[in-house]
């Protein structure tokens, strides 16, 4: 198991962990039910579910003035599974990772905390918590992945942390979307006193400013020709290290690229 149970409560918690195993097991199964019939893609040729992965992402204000954006890892079998360090029953994470950035409303990292609930080495794989404070100093906005990756990439961090970390630009920038940053769906976005797009505006396929979205919500700033603002090449980019120097370049105004994200 990835917890430590002290030996006075082997007996409770041997009998709830039994209880917790299968309501887990419960869960697991309404999930899946309710995926199939939600489905929106193709119907899938016959299949048996074997691994899931579930990352969730929440973010809070808090009364200080900073956000917290908080991301969980969760790996579960189908079935018991066998570990190096003994059996992991089904319904029991092979993986459960938290990570807890503290930002400003300019995306700078305040402060980071990183927990390895359930690990598959335990005493091993959740030494590197204290790590991830490295990420205090790094901006989501600004070459975020790629700070991640000079850090905490291989056998510097934890591989399913560090990923975990991918997925943080773009939910800060939901979370702050109408609450921080102005991203304006109504008359006022096309308001001719406005000489500034909307943020969401020129960083995706939906929102480029020749599109039908723009030309139908945002008539003011549609121009018939592709113009990202956001500058990105029309080529397919390949190189992780071209994606990044796209990332951090300075936009006018200030921005996030399409790498960092936005889709607020």
């Amino acid at each position: 198991m990835g917890r430590v149970i002290p030996p006075y409560a082997t007996g409770f918690c041997c009998a709830a962990a039994d209880g917790a195993v299968a309501y887990a097991r419960i869960k697991i199964f309404l999930r899946s039910c309710i995926a199939h019939f939600r489905m929106p893609l193709s119907a899938p040729a016959p299949r048996t579910l074997r691994h899931r992965r579930t990352i969730a992402v929440e973010a809070y204000s808090r009364e200080d003035g900073l956000w917290d954006i908080e991301a969980r890892l969760t790996d579960h079998k189908d079935r018991d599974f066998a570990l190096a360090t003994g059996l992991r029953k089904e319904g029991t994470p092979i993986h459960e990772l938290w990570l807890r950035l503290t930002i400003d409303e300019d995306f700078e990292v305040h402060d980071a905390e990183a927990v390895s609930d359930w690990v598959p080495y335990p005493g091993i794989c959740d030494q590197i918590g204290p790590e991830y404070r490295q990420l205090i100093g790094l901006n989501l906005r600004h070459g975020f992945r790629r700070g991640v990756r000079e850090r905490l990439g291989g056998a510097a961090g934890c591989t399913h942390l560090t990923e975990l970390c991918s997925v943080l630009p773009t939910a800060a920038i939901q979370a702050f979307a109408g609450v921080v940053i102005h991203t304006p769906d109504t008359a006022a976005a096309n308001d001719a006193d406005n000489s500034t797009p909307p943020f969401q505006l020129g960083h995706c396929h939906a929102l480029r400013f020749d599109g039908e979205a723009v030309r139908r919500f945002y008539p003011r700033w549609f121009n018939g020709r592709a113009n990202d603002r956001a500058n990105e090449p029309t080529t397919p980019v390949t190189s992780e290290a071209v994606r990044d120097a796209a990332s951090t370049r300075k936009l006018e105004p200030k921005l996030p690229t399409q790498q960092e994200g936005n889709h607020a």
